[in-house]
């Protein structure tokens, strides 16, 4: 952990304009005193801000930002926009980007987590009232893990999650933040009530779909283009106690696909016998399995299914209850499945677990890889967002043809269905136009001289689906020039880039997306 000095204002002062006008930034305006510490330089704080969890690029930052307020950030931005060459300014909370999305090449990186404790003395606060009913006011600072752990004191709890709770509410809000939980509650970005942005022009805006609503929109899946998150209004409801966790495994994709898209046409909000999760992934025959699910007893039988196969389509579902209604979940999920699923009727493993290890189950799984050495490795990761009625051309020509064929170790494949209604078109976030779309998430780690391999067959994956007429739209992706994103935006091209005009003008927030630069306008 680098040590953080804090400097004298008046050699920091000298520090920022020397360092700008070295990196042709021009400099011609002192940043003001109260925040003229907060910046720092030292190599490790810089080494640490030039890189994300993608291991793969790498832009140096002139300098990263520490705030104690929510005014030092807006002192920041209103400096960047105001220089007369404007600077690059990018929030960074986890940086779980992995193409360089949350970096700022000699700009300046805001580390947001410095803001942990800034709301009387806790970043989220419970409360409720007539109109809402519970909610959380949660500084954009603050990690999924902590509001679980805040909320359940309460006995409350978020209703939309992220697979991995180590990431911070404004990252997730700012690209939609997804899970199993999606297909029936939506995104995480359709469970906020309210909002509290630092705009690109320095404004701190509270905005909702009734105050403001333009600034809630864009922000909301905005990829940071917009403003900086500092508080987000997250709708709460009564937390369960425990979850019954499946997994149902098949050998037929068209199964597999159908009862995925049965179960999730059970979606309504206040539906109690719906289920709360569902997501699926991949068993491929590329190497050892990660069987750590399943009991001892199985793993020789389902690495001779794998192999028989080559790939097992694995679906993956939750329901949650209370102490007292563990019965009568069981006959509910005997109801479900009993006699209209297609898998495999000797491959269904079951677990009772609390409902914090369920939300948390990925974090074991990182302790073991960090202890290995192998999670601070390049992650040349491709989520794609693919229209339903394709998804038997995608399994057939990217899952069997491309991904088992070239055997490259493939990882975590993820594959499940949303419904298209549960997202709200007005917010920024792009998706297929269609009822229900399948994410399909190929998250690869690598070594440091090998990511390469991942990188050619992803552009492989999206040159099949351009040549096939699939309209797959990536999700956390990035492109190299704004004619892609504009094709990626497609109609919501015209408001996203006056959106862009209104709120960040100067073009200053978030370079790392490559979406807007000075050379070509908004």
């Amino acid at each position: 952990m680098a040590k953080h000095i804090t400097i004298p204002k008046n050699f920091m002062t000298i520090f920022i304009v020397t360092f700008f006008m070295s990196n042709a930034l021009a400099t011609t305006l002192l940043p003001p005193n109260d925040i003229a510490d907060r910046f720092h330089n030292d190599s490790e704080t810089i080494k640490i801000a030039s890189s994300d969890f993608g291991h793969i690029v790498q832009e140096i930052p002139a300098a990263v930002f520490y705030p104690n307020s929510i005014d030092d950030i807006a002192s920041l931005v209103k400096y960047a926009y105001n220089n007369s060459v404007p600077i690059n300014v990018a929030a960074r909370g986890q940086a779980h980007s992995t193409w360089g999305q949350s970096l700022a090449r000699d700009g300046v990186v805001v580390n947001m987590t410095s803001l942990e404790n800034r709301l009387n003395g806790s970043g989220i606060i419970v409360s409720s009232d007539s109109s809402l009913g519970s909610y959380a006011d949660v500084g954009g600072e603050q990690l999924w893990i902590d509001v679980l752990n805040t909320t359940l004191q309460y006995g409350l709890s978020p209703v939309s999650w992220v697979d991995y709770l180590y990431l911070t509410v404004g990252g997730t809000l700012s690209n939609a933040g997804i899970s199993g939980q999606s297909f029936r509650f939506g995104p995480q970005i359709s469970n906020v009530y309210e909002l509290d942005v630092i705009t690109g022009k320095g404004e701190f805006v509270t905005c909702s779909p009734k105050e403001n609503s333009e600034l809630y929109y864009a922000v909301l899946g905005g990829l940071g283009q917009f403003g900086i998150i500092t508080r987000a209004r997250i709708a709460l409801e009564p937390a369960p106690k425990r979850v019954k966790w499946l997994r149902l495994f098949y050998s037929d994709f068209s199964a597999f696909t159908r009862d995925q898209e049965s179960l999730i046409s059970k979606n309504e909000r206040r539906d109690n016998k719906a289920l709360n999760y569902l997501e699926g992934m991949l068993l491929l025959n590329q190497g050892p399995q990660d069987l750590s699910f399943y009991p001892v007893s199985a793993y020789a039988r389902i690495n001779s299914l794998v192999t028989k196969y080559g790939i097992i389509y694995c679906l993956e579902a939750a329901k949650y209850y209370y102490d007292d209604r563990e019965s009568r979940v069981e006959k509910e999920l005997l109801d479900l499945l009993k006699g209209n699923l297609g898998f495999l009727p000797d491959f269904m493993f079951e677990k009772d677990v609390t409902y914090m290890e369920f939300l948390n189950r990925v974090r074991s799984s990182e302790l073991f890889l960090r202890s290995k050495g192998q999670w601070e490795v390049p992650h040349p990761w491709l989520n794609l967002f693919v229209p339903e009625s394709r998804i038997l051309d995608f399994n057939s020509g990217v899952l069997k043809n491309i991904i088992l064929k070239q055997k490259i170790p493939a990882g975590i494949v993820l594959i499940y269905p949303m419904n298209r209604n549960k997202w709200d078109y007005k917010m920024s976030v792009v998706i297929p136009d269609e009822d229900v779309f399948y994410v399909v998430s190929m998250l690869h780690s690598s070594g440091f001289n090998k990511w390469e391999a991942y990188d050619n067959q992803n552009k492989e994956i999206l040159q099949f689906c351009d040549g096939a007429g699939i309209k797959v739209k990536p999700y956390l992706g990035h492109y190299e020039t704004q004619e892609e994103w504009i094709n990626h935006f497609g109609s919501k091209w015209e408001s996203f880039r006056a959106r862009k005009a209104l709120f960040d003008p100067k073009m200053i927030l978030s370079p790392g997306q490559r979406i807007f630069n000075n050379n070509w306008g908004v």
